[in-house]
């Protein structure tokens, strides 16, 4: 399946269009004449072999159209809303405590939402969008804060380091420069948990009077935990674009763009924030 997106164009390019449903001819990652991937041997979105044909009736199938509407839709939502919140929400020096208690209450209604999403078997349009706009005003009040009182500019710097980041990790995922596997995923998720744990031991450390806990956010050491974020963040991206990928030449459903957005979105969210992380700390420094 073929996009009109100049970016995306090319991802299903050699896939003969199959219907939903259907099993490709030569999924992601399989030698053509040889067994299929390790990753997915069955299509996960096919029919079940008992069922009816009124059942197995095939809906709209995903194609990278879709995903590119959906995602800009929601990277839109988390953009317009930072900006509002950076226009509405002025942080001041007075009352910075209401400003960052606001961020935190955005913050934490988006993790509920993305929560409840990741619950549900279907995407909800609604909880989406609902997580990218309180998202988005936590984003706009922290970089808001960031560049006000800590370092001018580097919020421009953040978003330009954020699509330096992703450019690259599509040009390599493009290029099979990096072979998306389960072992990688298996890489990726124990990576993810070594980070998560350490970021937890962090403010363990910090809410029983350690000082600046485990030393990740100031210093050379938060540069590297900052950049250790970053890669991470690029892993998840590339596993983002394998999901992506494999959803279209399976056929999967049209409402599964959404999803693709939705990881997309948190993905980039994650990245921005470790970039924003790295540059604010680098500057603080020189």
């Amino acid at each position: 399946m073929k996009s009109s997106n100049p970016v995306f164009s090319r991802w299903g390019a050699g896939r003969d269009d199959t219907p939903a449903g259907a099993h490709p001819r030569h999924p992601v990652g399989a030698t053509v004449g040889g067994p299929p991937a390790d990753d997915h041997p069955a299509n996960p979105y096919a029919p079940a072999a008992d069922a009816d044909a009124r059942t197995a009736a095939a809906p709209t199938a995903l194609t990278m159209d879709d995903v590119v509407v959906r995602t800009a839709t929601t990277l839109g939502t988390v953009v317009l809303t930072a900006v509002l919140s950076w226009i509405l929400l002025p942080v001041d020096a007075a009352d910075i405590g209401r400003s960052y208690g606001l961020a935190v209450g955005a913050a934490v209604v988006a993790f509920v939402l993305s929560l409840v999403q990741s619950l549900r078997r279907t995407p909800s349009p609604a909880l989406i969008l609902g997580y990218a706009a309180f998202e988005g005003v936590f984003l706009g009040v922290i970089s808001s804060a960031t560049s006000t009182y800590i370092a001018p500019g580097v919020v421009v710097q953040g978003v330009l380091g954020t699509f330096a980041v992703s450019a690259g990790v599509l040009i390599a995922y493009r290029m099979r420069w990096i072979r998306v596997t389960r072992r990688f995923a298996g890489f990726v998720a124990a990576a993810a948990t070594g980070f998560l744990l350490l970021l937890a031991a962090d403010l363990l450390f910090s809410a029983f009077g350690a000082g600046n806990g485990l030393g990740f956010h100031s210093g050379g050491l938060g540069i590297l935990f900052g950049v250790g974020g970053v890669l991470l963040g690029a892993a998840f991206l590339a596993l983002d674009f394998r999901r992506v990928e494999d959803a279209v030449a399976y056929g999967a459903p049209r409402e599964e763009a959404w999803l693709a957005a939705f990881g997309l979105t948190t993905t980039l969210v994650w990245i921005y924030l470790e970039v924003l992380q790295v540059l604010t700390l680098f500057n603080s420094d020189n």
